[in-house]
């Protein structure tokens, strides 16, 4: 069945980095566009950037640009977001989502990053 698995979440001090990872299965990777979302607590869920099929780099928030830095591996079935100089405003749960259309739309399960001193 279809899966995104996010990993590489956790608890960062402010200034420092995280990669997070999304391992998909059971579609074809590499014919889906893809894209890393967040959500904080009490507020709505953020589009942070995109990578379409021919990894073209779109969307980039602007609260994220030029820290963060999305990729994708096809080899691998794999996306990826690195971030740095990460802020306290950063703390969410962070989504990969893989589309094709309104009918091909997958969700992963979370994963937390927690910015604190």
């Amino acid at each position: 069945q279809v899966q995104l698995v996010e990993s590489g979440g956790g608890l960062v001090q402010p200034g420092g980095s995280l990669r997070l990872s999304c391992a998909a299965s059971g579609f074809i990777f590499s014919t889906y566009g893809l894209s890393w979302y967040r959500q904080a607590p009490g507020k709505e869920r953020e589009l942070l950037a995109s990578i379409t099929t021919t990894f073209v780099v779109t969307n980039y928030a602007a609260s994220v640009k030029g820290r963060f830095t999305i990729s994708r591996d096809n080899a691998k079935n794999t996306m990826y977001l690195q971030m740095n100089s990460l802020k306290p405003e950063d703390t969410a749960v962070y989504y990969c989502n893989a589309r094709r259309n309104s009918f091909l739309d997958y969700w992963g399960q979370g994963t937390q990053v927690t910015v604190s001193s």
